[in-house]
């Protein structure tokens, strides 16, 4: 195992990363509505389920403000049962933590306004003034040290097991770092990046993956394993 070469200012936790000089909590990827729109005969509470997650980590937590670095919604034209009422007790939970939520819409969240009314913005600067979050679907606009995006729902398979991983490559992004968050939502299977090359990846903001060093939390110790940059992982893994 290996830290990465440059200190990182934040913390990595279930399937998000809470940066404590922005006193601020991201995740990606929630994905409302992808059971109901999915063939599964019975699916899934992953309503309950990612608003429970939620509610652990911001009694965790304890942020100022909540960004879900897009796809809160799976869906493009329609929205599916019970997602408005998911949605509901998303905005709840953080509400009742005295949070604020900002949504970064992705490129699902396209009916995003007919069940959230919420703030939003297409990249969303942190109180740290460092930090940028978006969906990293499309290049972003504003300039930043760092960027926190989701969109590409990293993976890592370590002896036969599939985990979601975070991807951090420091100076990866015209000279910021990019960090990739895992989906937040236990339904997104994750594309396993053992074998993927910077060209398989969707974000753009994904320029040399053999340089990202591999993250994934192990919920028995609730510690972070951070492994070699994914060049030097590869032969490992």
């Amino acid at each position: 195992m290996s830290e990465p070469a440059v200190d990182v200012p934040f913390t990595l936790t279930d399937r998000a990363v809470s940066i404590p000089d922005a006193d601020a909590l991201v995740l990606a990827d929630v994905h409302f509505g992808r059971a109901a729109s999915s063939s599964v005969d019975a699916p899934v509470d992953d309503g309950g389920d990612v608003c429970d997650r939620l509610e652990a980590l911001l009694a965790a937590c304890q942020p100022e403000t909540v960004v879900v670095a897009g796809d809160l919604l799976h869906s493009f034209s329609r929205i599916p049962r019970g997602v408005e009422r998911s949605v509901a007790e998303f905005v709840d939970r953080v509400e009742t933590a005295d949070a604020s939520l900002v949504v970064t819409p992705g490129n699902h969240d396209t009916m995003l306004e007919e069940v959230f009314s919420g703030e939003t913005a297409s990249e969303y600067r942190l109180a740290d003034g460092e930090t940028v979050v978006c969906h990293g679907h499309e290049p972003p606009n504003a300039d930043a040290d760092r960027y926190v995006v989701g969109h590409d729902h990293p993976a890592l398979s370590i002896d036969g097991r599939k985990r979601p991983c975070f991807l951090y490559g420091p100076d990866s992004y015209e000279d910021a770092s990019v960090l990739v968050l895992p989906a937040f939502t236990r339904l997104a299977p994750g594309a396993t990046v053992n074998r993927m090359r910077s060209r398989d990846f969707q974000s753009p903001l994904v320029t040399d993956v053999d340089a990202c060093y591999p993250a994934v939390r192990d919920p028995s110790s609730e510690e972070t394993l951070w492994f070699p940059p994914l060049g030097q992982s590869r032969r490992l893994l």
